[in-house]
């Protein structure tokens, strides 16, 4: 035995740093996958579930490995392969998925998601962490000298892999991720893992050649894949990082400025550089201070208050108030970082109040009554279940003034039975009397207008003869045509019981499939030339 293994605080802090290797990896994986598959609860669910299993066959193999060849070599070898996968995750990871989603996409017609982020996390995840989970058997094996003390041992190494875990669950969330992205965050614990083996074997002053290899990777890794470029095909990007909530992407084009908080698709907000409507959901929403009376309210001088829960970087509230300028503008945004891109990037005033703050939390810490409620927290299939439920959306109709008027984004248009604008919509209709909806043209999102009034279809007629900007009555005369009333179902979400989640899935898979069909069709019939030729 070498002599540094003498030292049982040594291989404490080999038991300590794999903890907490194992957390950094299983956050930083979340983070990896987000702007692909989302940050839902499937997403996390996968991750967790196949690292569990990459450590329980890691933790098997360990402890007959051991047993069979009591050689510490062995196990630090296996540390340092470890520390160079990890470190080389920046490097190749998002291809990897990129591959995967290709794949899955014309050979999956259902579940999609689930089975792309399992297929990544297989092959980008489950090797470094079930050899990662090899360290703790092999380390009982080599500081345990009798029986008389093993119990206390094993609880000794279970403690610092326990201690190692808490402290690689907090910074990479709060400080490494935030401050330095996930690339840098993979490649800080590979780095700590490398060196850990590497005093092992200079220890001894003999040359190791898996030392060496490991050194020679890791360092190129570091050259290669220090920076969090996921969109890797864009070049007009102004602006790409994280923030401890998502990953953010601020790209510009001839006519616009878009924040988006997904590598493939989706866009979150958007500042048209000509000033006029965007032609997109928001234009849409402008209705909602309509049926509540805008224009009535501001020609009698009465304040008309609008709170927007999911400000992102202010699109719909700067258009409300470019129109509307007597209007009060109020954000809820819960990831600070974009706030700070929106006065940066979209043209965000620094006198409009945006409040960091959770959607719903922010509704139990105020009494302010709004004219309109705009909820807009809707992420792809990222859909907060605080903020589906009846419970909430009676908190929002609490907020509202008489006659007043909340607007929902509901950014995925499902077709079949039981979808999850239908959820939506079914439980909204337990709160509120009146509910018209209305399908954005070329476009998945639907918008959906709630009040307790009967009349906020004749307000929002009186109101729309007022006004005097013909680009936007031309355009909110569309809507109205456009608008349906809802009829309500059986379908109810509580706090209890939100299968946001689930519900998104089944929206995304007819998403996908209706996106690819062409594209199947084409490869039936020409292979991947034809792929190819299409572009």
């Amino acid at each position: 035995m070498r002599p540094i293994l003498k030292n049982k605080l040594y291989l404490y802090l080999t038991e300590f740093f794999a903890g907490m290797a194992v957390m950094a990896v299983e956050l930083g994986a979340s983070r990896l996958l987000a702007p692909y598959f989302s940050s839902s609860q499937i997403v996390w669910t996968i991750i967790i579930g196949t690292i569990m299993i990459a450590m329980a066959l890691g933790n098997i193999y360990g402890g007959k490995s051991a047993d069979r060849d009591p050689n510490p070599d062995r196990l630090y070898r296996r540390i340092i392969i470890a520390a160079v996968w990890i470190a080389l995750i920046p490097v190749v990871g998002k291809y990897i998925i990129l591959g995967i989603s290709a794949v899955m996409i014309f050979s999956v017609n259902s579940n999609y998601l689930i089975w792309a982020a399992f297929a990544a996390c297989m092959l980008i995840f489950v090797f470094p962490l079930f050899l990662l989970g090899t360290v703790t058997p092999s380390l009982a094996k080599y500081t345990m000298e009798n029986l008389e003390d093993n119990a206390r041992i094993v609880g000794t190494l279970g403690a610092a892999n326990t201690i190692g875990s808490i402290i690689g669950t907090f910074v990479p969330t709060f400080i490494s991720i935030p401050a330095v992205g996930t690339s840098v965050t993979f490649l800080i614990f590979a780095g700590i893992l490398l060196v850990l083996a590497l005093l092992y074997f200079f220890s001894a002053k003999q040359k190791s050649t898996a030392a060496v290899v490991g050194i020679v990777l890791f360092l190129a890794s570091c050259a290669l894949g220090h920076r969090s470029n996921f969109a890797f095909w864009k070049d007009n990007l102004l602006y790409e990082g994280e923030s401890i909530y998502n990953y953010l992407q601020v790209e510009e084009t001839d006519d616009s400025v878009i924040l988006s908080t997904n590598v493939l698709f989706g866009v979150q907000s958007i500042l048209r550089k000509d000033a006029n409507l965007t032609g997109m959901y928001y234009d849409y929403a402008m209705a909602a201070p309509f049926m509540a009376g805008i224009e009535e309210k501001t020609a009698e001088g009465e304040d008309f208050s609008l709170l927007i829960l999911g400000m992102g970087t202010g699109t719909y509230g700067s258009q409300c108030a470019r129109y509307y300028p007597e209007i009060q503008v109020e954000g809820v945004e819960i990831d600070g970082k974009i706030t700070d891109l929106a006065r940066e990037y979209f043209e965000m005033p620094e006198d409009l109040p945006v409040s960091t703050y959770d959607g719903r939390a922010w509704l139990h810490a105020v009494d302010t009554k709004y004219d309109v409620i705009m909820v807009d927290a809707y992420q792809d299939i990222t859909i907060p279940f605080q903020m589906s439920s009846i419970e909430f959306f009676t908190l929002v109709r609490d907020h509202l003034k008489d006659g007043g008027v909340m607007v929902v984004n509901m950014n995925m248009r499902g077709q079949k039975e039981g979808n999850i604008n239908q959820y939506l919509a079914d439980t909204i209709a337990h709160v509120f009397s009146e509910i018209y909806t209305v399908d954005v043209l070329h476009n998945t999102n639907r918008e959906l207008f709630a009040s307790n009034s009967p009349e906020m279809l004749s307000v929002m007629e009186r109101n729309l003869a007022l006004c005097q900007d013909a680009e936007l009555q031309t355009m909110l005369r569309r809507v109205t045509a456009s608008l349906s009333a809802y009829e309500a179902g059986p379908y109810l979400m509580t706090d209890d019981r939100a299968p946001v989640e689930l519900l998104g899935m089944q929206v995304i898979d007819d998403l996908i499939r209706d996106e690819v069909a062409w594209y199947k069709q084409l490869y039936e019939e020409y292979g991947i030339q034809g792929i190819i030729g299409s572009f």
